[in-house]
């Protein structure tokens, strides 16, 4: 197994649950509060203002973000008492993590994350309890579009494509440092990326591995958006795109690894495992599938992110979904027929890995 530490001791995640006193228990009560916080904060330029002039009192922070004294003094209190930012005497600076996600050059990643969970997820997430009830995404009625699921919704709504798709892009990007180094690419030739959303990992792939070719299966609209991105990035020689769903349609041919990133979050085990079987009839002997998303640990009790990223795929995408543990992968690549498995943890904040198997 292979483990990346986070530069950043306090964006590193533990296994523990943390013991609930009153205090965490009203930080739960009011969690959309301080989410909005934290959505209103970003915004409105909080965090790079401060992070560009060093510190400011209340009074200029309101003056340069065009704030009437209430609205400085609530926002202030909201970011000071939840610790996204500090108060030293009369002034104010961004906390530690703030500050390092802007110095690592993470902090539009993070940016996206919070306004995906702003416009795509958090109305959708107010139906857990029903969609728990009915093991359904029930909240897909509240978002808004015709079609079958979020994926094909998101196609009728340019604006929320574009939520969806920025936050996809800077969630890889986040951890696809993983994917990049657990992936040893040295004897393949043409890698298949299933769902390859805006080619984020296929990029970053065939930039860290130039004699790959890599072909990206994706829906029509999202294989525009992902065109795009590789003509930007001039890999259209290497990187193709072809258009299909993965369910239905047969998986191009004469590749020697299968990708399938941050797919396996989205379906029921049992869908996974139809796919697994899909990849290992495509694949040759010795070919190679690989599992890259979040991953909860096996013991049920977290890490945190990953707990609460699961109330998005119970209400939303499709309707099946969470963030499954690392064995409940192994087994539906046991049961599509997969040996030699492999895990590869990422120990950042997110809760990101990488299992590799071998047909």
């Amino acid at each position: 197994m292979s483990v990346k530490t986070s530069q950043n001791s306090f964006l590193t995640t533990t296994s523990t649950p943390p013991r609930l006193d009153m205090s965490g228990l009203s930080a739960i009560l009011f969690g959309h509060a301080a989410f909005e916080y934290l959505n209103a904060a970003c915004e409105l330029g909080l965090f790079e203002l401060l992070h560009d002039t060093g510190e400011l009192t209340k009074p200029e922070i309101a003056a340069k973000l065009g704030l009437e004294e209430r609205a400085g003094d609530i926002l202030m209190l909201g970011c000071t008492a939840l610790g996204l930012t500090v108060k030293t005497a009369e002034k104010y600076t961004n906390a530690a993590p703030i500050t390092a996600l802007i110095d690592d050059g993470d902090w539009q990643r993070f940016k996206d994350t919070v306004a995906f969970e702003q416009y795509i997820v958090y109305d959708g997430q107010r139906e857990l309890t029903e969609s728990l009830r009915r093991n359904t995404n029930v909240g897909l009625a509240r978002f808004p579009g015709t079609g079958r699921n979020l994926y094909h919704r998101l196609g009728e709504d340019s604006r929320l494509e574009g939520v969806f798709y920025r936050y996809m892009r800077s969630w890889s990007e986040l951890a696809n440092q993983c994917l990049v180094e657990a992936l040893d690419l040295t004897n393949a030739s043409q890698l298949l990326d299933c769902g390859g959303g805006d080619a984020v990992n296929a990029i970053a792939l065939a930039s860290a591995n130039p004699h790959v070719r890599i072909t990206i299966f994706e829906m029509p609209h999202a294989a525009e958006i992902a065109k795009r991105r590789i003509a930007e990035r001039n890999l259209s020689d290497r990187v193709l795109v072809t258009t299909g769903d993965m369910f239905e349609d047969a998986f191009p041919a004469g590749n020697d690894v299968i990708l399938f990133a941050h797919q396996f979050v989205i379906w029921t085990l049992e869908e996974n495992t139809t796919l697994l079987r899909k990849a290992y009839e495509a694949l040759p002997p010795g070919g190679r599938v690989v599992i890259f998303n979040s991953m909860s640990n096996d013991s049920g009790d977290g890490p945190l992110v990953a707990a609460l990223d699961s109330v998005y795929f119970a209400t939303l995408p499709e309707e099946g979904g969470m963030i499954y543990s690392w064995s409940q992968h192994e087994q539906c690549l046991a049961d599509a027929g997969f040996r030699n498995v492999q895990r590869h943890a990422w120990s950042g904040w997110t809760p990101h890995g990488v299992i590799i198997a071998t047909k």
